[in-house]
């Protein structure tokens, strides 16, 4: 025992952590609860020796550890293991009412021989509903069958008694060997129904333990489970089951962190799970690592996360001052304001004073303001294409026929090719490579040159004027002009051993110094040449000099990048790839994955990178589909689903967004709900949404990147929008051009449907597009049948 007598004893601070499965017992009870106990939690820290927290021993976990019961106030207790001598405690489980106290000490605490983690079964409650419910099954009395019997003609009760097990063919070693907790086996081969399985997943089990099972139900081989599922959570070292300090301290087991900004969060659960660090990902958001990592995965894999506790992470280790030496960038402005609201969620005001939140553009813009180098008034994206069709039509390229140089691949060439290789020559364009892009010959190459230089002329023409392609660019000269003056100047202090530095540095007008001692990417994969070039510049190469995360399934801007091209080394364990998705449903995911399957994808590096072994935890509603013989009936379908989420399941208006192809149709779905509706709604601009109003979320696919809802309308998904027709004059004239804008295309669908937490409707008008299911127009649901009634078909609703 740790302490004496059963009360605490020794010295009075003490860490303590909360366990994922507690956080699950805490969403479930809601905010008060959550309030009581991260309120108990932050009283257990400051003094255990406190008499008003009830502490009371239960039993010995192990030789070194001990279970505790604890009343955070009248009506609830919680389970804790303490370890260390008292100096480390974790919250197990949350229970309240009358029985609580039996509950809690009938749970079951062992050490998982594969993950290390501590995990806690409630073997009463999985007793109680599905061994029970079996039993009755079995027990039922079942009338003899006919003597012509048929199978069909069996009573249930005899066919649900004669059923084997689900899990039948999988003995108990192996399903040890996979990281199922070894106490749940007696309930688990009890179970021979679906239904029974389903009422074992609504307990809060151990989630390696629930990700295998959920597995090998589906009918994976459990060598496809062991390479994709058990070897993730495998423990780097090894595992003593006995060893309670060990379990407690290993990374996998501390499942949260003990910051006080997510423990006041966890009254929602959507806002915790925006927050939670998975036990998977503990190791990459603290890791050392000797230069620069990387972190990809699909959506909902909590790349953000790691990103967001990663920089924690940095802070956390920074001497005290007051500069901003970590910097935590993304691709535009309505990400980054995203990020700078959840880092202060993580971790307050205080951890905001020592990170730079920009964008990538606003980045370069800085640096180029700073400098004062004349580049002229940057113009935004639309501008920017106009200017592109300008140069098409002064050069009579629209007359030649060739209308492969549209504008869209005019500015991907600039941007991807010309800028990324910086080709300050028609020479240097002729030769360079185009990994990834569309084939051009060398006469191609030439007209498109010129078209370059003519745009450049517009530009430079007065008023001058710029774009944030070309801001990037002479950001990443300036940043590299810096970067060699900083070296040059530690060079000459090593060869000088300081003497008349303080001279040379005074002359140079600062003190030189790398601009960020670590940065932090979230979205990588949209990022250009010429922002990796900048970002490289602006850190030191060493350990842990730069964190990058994202998907290039999820590129729906840039062109492809090596980072290796632009100095940014990644080897071995410093690349690592999440599969597990706890944001998205299983069902939403498979839909989601079809859209993208067979699509060669790169690993924002010289690899590839694909979505094998890539699950969800999650179980929810099957994707509705919806069509409508028109627009406007689609947009009085969309209102009308939403009025009856809202109304009769209580989801927030702005739990629920509306994603349309473009922002015209954005204005249209605004005035329609607003018109015929009175129904609240706000547009995704680019700065996101200004207004906190409870109002439906809507905006273009590119505007949906990076958040997150409840419920997702992916709207406009007909055949001739998504993707959109312009596609098919490069079916026959550029074969690699049609390929490459319809694997766009499939991204962007990808990237919104996967926005969904609970529910994804698709809907369209006219004829469903090649993306959807083959049998769509046929299955869906019709959008005229819903709008003669009051509410949507029986069945159909959310759950």
């Amino acid at each position: 025992m740790s302490y004496g007598a059963g009360r605490p004893g020794g010295r009075a601070r003490t860490r303590v952590q909360v366990g994922r499965q507690a956080h699950g017992d805490l969403e479930h009870r809601g905010a008060a609860a959550a309030d009581v106990v991260g309120d108990f939690v932050h009283r257990l820290r400051a003094d255990r020796t406190n008499r008003a927290l009830r502490l009371s021993f239960l039993r010995e976990a192990g030789e070194n550890g001990d279970l505790y019961l604890a009343h955070p106030d009248a009506h609830r207790m919680v389970l804790l293991l303490s370890t260390d001598g008292g100096d480390e405690m974790r919250v197990l489980a949350v229970r309240d009412g009358a029985r609580a106290r039996d509950e809690l000490a009938r749970l079951t605490v062992e050490i998982n021989p594969v993950s290390g983690a501590v995990e806690v079964v409630d073997q009463s409650e999985v007793s109680a509903n599905v061994v029970a419910l079996a039993d009755r099954s079995e027990a039922a009395p079942a009338p003899a069958p006919p003597v012509e019997a048929t199978p069909e003609t069996v009573p249930p009760a005899l066919t649900s008694s004669l059923r084997t097990p689900l899990l039948a063919r999988h003995d108990d070693r192996t399903l040890i060997d996979l990281g199922v907790v070894h106490s749940l086996l007696p309930a688990l081969r009890k179970v021979t129904t679906d239904e029974q399985f389903e009422k074992l997943l609504t307990h809060n089990l151990p989630e390696l333990t629930r990700d295998v099972l959920l597995a090998l139900r589906d009918g994976a081989d459990p060598e496809d489970v062991q390479r994709h599922i058990t070897d993730k959570w495998r423990a780097d070292d090894d595992v003593n089951t006995h060893d309670w300090v060990q379990a407690a301290r290993r990374a996998v087991s501390q499942a949260e962190t003990d910051d006080d900004a997510v423990l006041g969060a966890l009254g929602s659960s959507f806002d915790a799970w925006r927050l939670f660090l998975h036990p998977e990902q503990q190791r990459l958001a603290t890791g050392d690592f000797k230069g620069s990592a990387k972190v990809t995965g699909g959506p909902g894999t909590g790349k953000t996360v790691v990103a967001l506790h990663r920089v924690r992470h940095l802070v956390d280790r920074l001497p005290s001052g007051h500069s901003r030496s970590v910097l935590l960038t993304t691709y535009n402005t309505n990400l980054a304001l995203d990020l700078k609201e959840r880092l202060r969620q993580l971790g307050g005001d205080e951890l905001l004073r020592r990170v730079d939140v920009k964008s990538v553009d606003a980045l370069a813009r800085g640096i180029v303001q700073e400098s004062r180098v004349e580049v002229g008034l940057p113009l935004d994206d639309a501008a920017a294409m106009n200017l592109w069709h300008t140069v098409r039509t002064e050069t009579g390229l629209l007359e030649t026929g060739l209308l492969e140089y549209d504008a869209d691949f005019l500015d991907s060439e600039f941007k991807h090719v010309i800028l990324a290789a910086r080709c300050g020559s028609w020479d240097a364009y002729r030769r360079v490579g185009r990994s990834g892009r569309p084939r051009i010959s060398t006469a191609q190459r030439h007209d498109v040159w010129q078209l370059v230089q003519a745009y450049k002329a517009h530009l430079n023409a007065s008023p001058r004027r710029t774009t944030y392609a070309l801001i990037a660019d002479s950001a990443a000269d300036l940043e590299q002009h810096r970067m060699a003056r900083v070296e040059e100047q530690a060079r000459y202090k090593d060869e000088q051993g300081g003497r008349d530095l303080v001279h040379r540095e005074a002359g140079s007008g600062m003190w030189l110094k790398p601009r960020y001692q670590h940065i932090v990417v979230d979205e990588a994969q949209d990022l250009s040449a010429s922002h990796w070039r900048m970002l490289r510049a602006m850190v030191s190469r060493g350990p842990n000099d730069i964190f990058l995360a994202g998907d290039a399934h999820q590129r729906i801007y840039g062109g492809r990048v090596v980072l290796s091209h632009q100095g940014i080394e990644i080897r071995g364990r410093a690349s690592r790839r999440l599969t597990l998705n706890y944001r998205t449903t299983r069902q939403i995911l498979g839909s989601a994955n079809r859209l993208i399957e067979g699509a060669p994808f790169d690993d924002l590096d010289i690899g590839t990178d694909t979505l094998d072994g890539y699950r969800s935890v999650l179980t929810g509603l099957a994707p509705q589909f919806w069509r409508a013989p028109d627009r406007l009936t689609e947009m009085r379908a969309v209102a009308t689903l939403i009025k009856e989420r809202h109304d009769r399941y209580r989801t927030p208006y702005s739990a629920m967004a509306v994603s349309v192809p473009d922002g015209a149709s954005a204005q249209e779905f605004a005035y329609v709900f607003a018109r015929e509706f009175d129904l609240p709604a706000v547009e995704l601009g680019k700065d996101g949404v200004r207004s906190d109003a409870d109002a439906v979320r809507i905006g273009t696919m590119y505007r949906f990147k990076g958040l997150e809802f409840q419920r997702v309308f992916l709207t406009s998904v007909g055949e001739g929008q998504v993707p959109h027709q312009r596609i098919e004059q490069f079916r026959m004239t550029n074969p690699d051009r049609y390929r490459q804008e319809e694997q766009r295309a499939r991204s962007l669908v990808f990237v919104a449907a996967t926005r969904a937490r609970d529910e994804l409707i698709v809907t369209w008008s006219g004829r469903a597009s090649r993306f959807l299911p083959p049998d769509a127009d046929e299955t869906a649901h019709h959008a005229t049948d819903l709008l003669r009634q009051d509410g949507p078909p029986s069945g159909s609703a959310a759950a």
